[in-house]
């Protein structure tokens, strides 16, 4: 029997995706290419694979077992990855960063521009992504989340508090009707806390926009759809609209900025993660709301 590692990704794929197409537009393939490696592999291992029905393929006993030694390979390759990452000796190579796209589009990308100045052999790869990518898997190397509860297998540090606020438009808030309609966050964002809030308030007459991101909920305030729950270092920079609350304390969350233990001490990591917290603490007053709160001292904490 001969199998390579292309052979077990190619099955692993069919069985996460439950189909020959996704798996091959997953893998760059097209389906004919696809078909014939499948052919190949259950003939090198003289077992089928797979159930084909019209619902899509069901791995057998045999392929299960195919796909639990694909998971093993390519959890070994990823620690591989990150092994080597970690001995690079100056900051250089392909850097992958997650964060929430609003986060990157709002506030990112000049210090992006930056850290590209001083570090040109890094290459940036950034994946905009409000869902938790695996660092263990190198999904990415760097991740920047919004969160009260950071992964128990990350490192890293808490750079700041993140307030919310409710906010309008200045030149419509004497409109009643207005005034009682609302741009929300749906349940699946930080984890429905949003969606409890205006559940428990008696004044919300109307969602008049609902959105799954934070990205758009300031430009449909800035619209005038309704007034919105904004974070504070986005609110509070729009000249044209004002809180109309102070800050609710419940649904506060913090700026965390994490990676890999493995990865911690790579110089790419470390020169971006040390960057980032420069440019990023000084701002903690804004990311907290704190309108007229002194200075505080910005240097990093151990």
């Amino acid at each position: 029997m001969s199998l390579a590692w292309d052979d077990f990704r190619l099955v692993k794929a069919i069985a996460d995706r439950g189909g020959l197409t996704h798996a091959a537009a997953h893998l760059g393939i097209n389906h004919s290419t696809a078909f014939r490696r499948l052919a190949a592999v259950e003939a090198a291992v003289d077992a089928q694979l797979f159930e084909r029905s019209r619902s899509g393929y069901a791995p057998t006993p045999a392929g299960l077992a195919m796909v639990e030694a694909a998971e093993r390979m390519e959890t070994d390759v990823a620690r591989f990855g990150r092994e080597v990452l970690g001995r690079t000796l100056t900051p250089s190579g392909e850097l992958r960063i997650t964060a929430p796209a609003g986060f990157v589009t709002d506030l990112l990308m000049p210090f992006l521009a930056r850290f590209r100045e001083a570090y040109p052999d890094v290459r940036l790869d950034v994946v905009m992504s409000e869902e938790a990518l695996n660092l263990s898997r190198r999904d990415a190397d760097v991740a920047i989340r919004a969160t009260s509860n950071p992964p128990a297998n990350l490192v890293g540090r808490r750079l700041s508090g993140i307030a919310w606020a409710v906010y309008g438009r200045h030149d419509r808030l004497q409109d009643n009707a207005y005034r009682t309609r609302w741009v929300a966050l749906g349940a699946q964002v930080a984890d429905g806390r949003f969606t409890r809030m205006l559940r428990d308030r008696s004044d919300v007459r109307e969602i008049a926009l609902q959105l799954n991101a934070v990205t758009g909920l300031r430009e449909a305030v800035l619209a005038g759809i309704g007034i919105g729950i904004l974070p504070c270092y986005i609110g509070d920079r729009c000249p044209d609209l004002c809180r109309l609350e102070e800050p609710e304390p419940a649904n506060a969350s913090d700026l965390w900025l994490l990676t890999h233990p493995d990865l911690r001490h790579a110089m790419r990591v470390r020169a971006f993660m040390d960057f980032m917290a420069d440019a990023i603490l000084p701002m903690r007053r804004a990311f907290e709301g704190r309108l007229d709160a002194p200075a505080e001292p910005t240097k990093p904490t151990p």
